[in-house]
């Protein structure tokens, strides 16, 4: 089961905006590897938070639509909140 996810360039960094993504059901996320610059994201947080129980998550290649390109990563690292274990932060590597 390959996954695909709709994102968007973030522009605003920091404590609070993170804060604010999370407030209007998204995640922010970082997009590295390759010989490419690193890209701020955010993605859908019901979508991830759905996708990441399965294996295949975390086993196959994801493919993000960042501004009309397709970009094909893996996630690398993911942290959680302590209680009720929601997706905070997802890094992925391009592939």
């Amino acid at each position: 089961m390959a996954y695909s996810f709709d994102a968007q360039v973030r522009t605003d960094f920091g404590k609070g905006a993170s804060r604010r993504l999370r407030r209007n059901g998204q995640i922010p996320a970082i997009v590295y590897g390759g010989d490419q610059e690193a890209v701020a994201i955010a993605l859908d947080q019901a979508k991830v938070f759905t996708a990441q129980q399965n294996a295949a998550f975390y086993n196959e290649p994801i493919t993000l639509n960042i501004n009309g390109s397709a970009v094909v990563v893996k996630p690398v690292a993911m942290q959680r909140h302590p209680v009720s274990c929601m997706v905070v932060h997802v890094d992925f590597m391009r592939a």
